[in-house]
């Protein structure tokens, strides 16, 4: 809720005063001199008075007019008995203090009186003014009342005061460890008021998320486990949230203490609020993984049913997120709700979403006990008005046959009923699953095609067609018409979409194999669709193939077009194992309704692990998706700053003087082709760059800390990236900081902008130690190849280290120079032809170059060295020079550069041009690093 909101009801819930009736009457004032006739009423001796001007005036702030220059005037009616005025003079100092912050230190000795009233509540409005009074200045001098107040002899003072904690450490986390305030909110935890109990859980869990003391802040022993467990049966609702999502954090120390927790977690699944019932959930969920007894899981299962099904219950929102959270937990945990698969049948005034999510849960639940019911009820979803819904429920009834071969018939028999009724998108959807139940169960259920064939007047959709066509071409033996059929497609050939075209081409060519004879002259016009009138590339590529396959080997043609598919696999458990434990951990969160792990969508928080004696343990993400896309140069094409006087760019006629045409350069010599040429081009000094020996590989860079201990419990990482030979190294330190030996290493790679992947999987055993015992570390050098398949990730190569506590993710940034072949050397006369063809080009300003890079001769060197191969040079009027570079990627990228230098102005500017643009940008960045390095 924001401040606009809180002062509405502030105000609305003071009464009327004096003046009756109700307090819209403030919000109504638009007379001119206000703020005089204000200032006189502030001063006025009458409480009344004061009062029925202080609420006009946070009328007036709540409306979003200025009235800061009462900020004096409002500030002198603090000092007042009457708690009704304290409270909104208290709003008003938070609203504008900020703004006012010389004149807000006017109102701390009030502050430090309001601490030592005998009222409690006149202190604890004090202390929660404090927290939201976000000034630096005033920050120091309220250290000593809130020391007092977190000791104080009220709880409601107690529990106000560590809240009041939580958000200084936000102003200021510093002082809060330097004046002992985490300690003492600490100590709160063993309170005899549960109110306190559950805020100061509240506090650490806040601090925790922003603290880089992490597992320092929130420890959870014995003693305050007990302590949170007896205060969870007494304070409110949110307070046990609280408590209960900070247990599912705590990992026990064995099935029995597990087995005490979720009995003590057991009677808050009867809560009425639905926050409550989901975290308590969660902590049982978690905890079961460490029970092995199967009599006490089945009667906690019984337990958990109930409360679930009662959450569907509630209004359409809180049913969405419910079956969200229950998606997940029917992945994790079938059993629990097993029998209860009616409660997820849709009803008739079902907003959409919600039918959507009760359909997923019911693919899930499905088994041979119930799936009659179950397409049974599919089957009347089909006769909806909502298409989409109708689209989802017959694709659902071909999952169903997938996932249970017993029932596949049985499956069969609803999808024909369906296609009956002649509607057409439900024949669509058919005629799509059917195609899938013929790949799970090949040569058993042919026997329908004869009824599909009679639809396909009706197939208007691309995938339709494409799974019609599929099915023609994989079964063409036996069916007697199936050129007919295809040459049916063929007349509206041009027209089709680029999928359909595929599947058409290779049915035509799996017709021809069966029935060359027939068939000879069809397949040569679908060849030459496919090849000459075609523009698309992959069709192109495939019609090739299929003509050289067809023309050489006919027989290697069949092994090749004919060959045995794959099945496809149950869909319903999609979620990796992995990634299913860690939402587990995050129910009833946002990361339970995306069903994302929080670090691909919130940035800069992490949540300890509140832990037992100082170990720590359960998932812990910081590094996502969405802070690598935050770290995106905002260079790209130099718009975005501000640029100093561009360098002058050459004419075309210019760029043709460049590589050789201008009397300034020499021709290369005669006889001298390739590197002879180049080294004719080199400013002087040059020679040796290109006759001369190799330069030398760059020295590795020094190895930055990519998971810290604190994030990898105990466990810290290395990484370097290292060009050597023309290959890429990473070099990965291990370091175990944590008191128990770490053991059972392995290491996988996300998909990246390079396509970096491990050479070979022996390379993995040699980097990762067998075991670590605490205080060791170990360094291996990883080989990596390009041969994965590239993902733009802005440069950032993700990374998933296993160890025997747990799998920890982290990144590292691949300078793109480390990526670079040692043959990238491109000829004059082709540089010219590619930068003249090249229109799009990333550019980047460059301020601040060193004399020594300003230097033609020493910046070359060091370029080359990278693999960044000089090409030629040239001077412009005012001493500006122009010099022009080739490189090539490992994976064979070829890209041009122009750097332009101003020696003695400290400025310049790097262009780069590709073809293909997935590195351009971050060879620029990379450029423009060197200029400055």
């Amino acid at each position: 809720m924001d401040f606009v909101e809180k002062s509405i009801q502030k105000v609305n819930q003071l009464g009327a005063g004096g003046g009756g009736g109700t307090d819209s009457k403030y919000f109504q004032t638009t007379k001119k001199g206000e703020i005089h006739e204000l200032r006189e009423e502030l001063a006025n001796p009458k409480m009344e008075k004061k009062k029925e001007a202080v609420k006009k005036v946070i009328a007036a702030m709540t409306v979003g007019k200025d009235v800061s220059m009462l900020f004096t005037d409002v500030v002198n009616c603090i000092q007042t008995v009457n708690i009704e005025l304290k409270k909104l003079v208290y709003l008003y100092l938070i609203n504008y203090a900020k703004s006012q912050p010389d004149l807000a230190i006017l109102a701390v000795n009030t502050f430090v009186k309001d601490t030592q009233d005998v009222n409690p509540l006149i202190r604890a409005l004090a202390v929660r003014t404090m927290g939201c009074i976000r000034v630096d200045k005033i920050v120091e001098y309220l250290c000593e009342p809130l020391r007092k107040c977190l000791k104080d002899e009220d709880p409601y003072v107690r529990k106000t005061s560590a809240v009041c904690v939580a958000k200084l450490y936000d102003i200021n986390g510093e002082l809060v460890e330097d004046q002992g305030f985490l300690d003492m909110v600490y100590d709160l935890l063993g309170d005899s008021n549960p109110m306190v109990v559950s805020n100061a859980v509240a506090a650490l869990a806040e601090i925790s998320e922003t603290s880089e003391l992490g597992q320092k802040v929130f420890q959870i022993n014995t003693s305050t486990l007990q302590k949170m467990l007896a205060a969870l049966n007494e304070c409110t609702e949110w307070g046990q949230v609280f408590i209960l999502d900070s247990l599912a954090l705590y990992c026990p120390s064995d099935g029995r203490e597990a087995e005490s927790i979720i009995e003590r977690v057991t009677p808050r699944l009867q809560h009425a609020n639905s926050a409550v019932v989901l975290s308590a959930v969660k902590v049982m969920i978690k905890y079961m993984d460490l029970i092995t007894s199967q009599d006490t899981l089945k009667a906690l299962y019984k337990k958990m049913a109930p409360p679930l099904v009662t959450l569907l219950s509630s209004e359409p929102e809180i049913q969405y997120v419910a079956l969200r959270n229950i998606n997940l937990i029917v992945q994790k945990r079938p059993t629990i709700l097993a029998h209860e698969i009616k409660v997820f049948f849709s009803k008739y005034n079902d907003p959409i979403y919600v039918k959507m999510e009760k359909l997923e849960i019911m693919i899930k639940l499905a088994s041979e006990r119930n799936v009659d019911q179950v397409l049974m009820e599919l089957k009347e979803y089909a006769t909806e008005v909502d298409v989409e819904f109708v689209r989802r429920s017959v694709r659902a009834i071909g999952r169903c046959a997938i996932k249970l071969e017993r029932a596949a018939e049985r499956c069969i028999n609803v999808l024909l009923e369906l296609i009956q009724t002649k509607v057409n998108y439900v024949v669509q959807e058919a005629v799509i699953v059917i195609k899938d139940i013929f790949r799970k169960f090949p040569n058993r259920y042919e026997s329908i095609i004869g009824t599909l064939c009679e639809n396909l007047d009706t197939l208007d959709e691309p995938e339709a067609k494409g799974s019609m066509i599929w099915i023609i071409g994989e079964y063409a033996e036996r069916i007697d018409n199936a050129d007919e059929l295809l040459e049916s497609f063929l007349e509206s050939f041009d027209d089709e979409t680029a999928s359909v075209q595929l599947q058409m081409l290779t049915a035509t060519v799996k017709l021809f194999l069966k029935r060359p004879a027939e068939t000879q002259k069809m397949v040569q016009d679908v060849l030459t669709l496919a090849t000459q009138d075609s523009d698309n590339p992959d069709l192109r590529d495939r019609g090739y193939i299929y003509w050289r396959l067809l023309s050489t080997d006919p027989e290697a043609a069949k092994q090749v077009v004919l060959a045995e598919k794959p099945n496809i696999n149950d869909d319903s458990f999609t979620l990796d194992p992995s990634v299913l434990d860690e939402l587990i951990t995050h129910l009833s969160t946002l990361a339970s309704i995306y069903h994302k792990p929080p670090s691909t969508f919130i940035t800069g928080r992490t949540r300890m692990v509140p832990t037992l004696g100082g170990g720590a343990h359960d998932d812990e993400y910081e590094e996502s998706d969405a802070n690598i896309t935050s770290d995106m140069m905002d260079g790209g094409m130099g718009g975005a700053q501000a640029a100093p006087p561009a360098m002058p760019a050459p004419s075309a006629g210019g760029l043709a003087d460049l590589l050789g045409l201008d009397d300034e350069i020499a021709a290369p010599a005669a006889g001298g082709g390739g590197m002879g040429g180049a080294a004719s081009l080199a400013p002087p000094g040059m020679a040796d760059l290109f006759g001369g020996p190799p330069a030398p590989a760059p020295a590795a860079p020094s190895a930055k800390v990519v998971l810290p201990p604190d994030r990898g419990e105990g466990m810290q990482v290395r990484s370097a990236f290292v060009a050597q030979n023309g290959r890429v190294f990473q070099q990965i330190t291990i370091e175990n900081h944590s008191p128990a030996p770490l053991s059972g290493f392995a290491i996988q790679y996300n998909k990246n902008s390079f396509g970096l992947v491990p050479e070979s999987p022996g390379a993995l055993g040699q980097v990762m130690p067998p075991q670590l015992a605490p205080g060791q570390s170990h360094t291996g050098l990883m080989p990596l190849t390009a041969t994965g398949q590239p993902q733009d990730s802005k440069g950032h190569v993700q990374m998933a280290i296993k160890n025997n506590v747990k799998v920890f993710y982290f990144q590292d940034q691949c300078d793109v120079l480390a990526f670079l072949s040692a043959d990238g050397r491109v000829e004059r006369g082709a540089f010219l032809e590619q930068w003249k063809s090249i229109a799009q080009e990333a550019a980047l300003d460059v301020q601040g170059i060193g004399p020594a890079n300003e230097n033609v001769d020493s910046l070359c060197p060091k370029l080359e060295a990278s693999n960044v191969f000089f090409i030629a040079r040239r001077k412009l009027d005012g001493g500006a020079d122009m010099l022009y570079f080739s490189v090539k990627t490992l994976n064979g990228v070829v890209m041009l550069a122009e750097i332009g230098l101003r020696p003695g102005q400290g400025m310049g500017r790097v262009v780069v041009k590709a073809q293909q643009t997935p590195y351009v940008s971050l060879l620029a960045e990379s450029l423009k690093a060197k200029l400055l390095s």
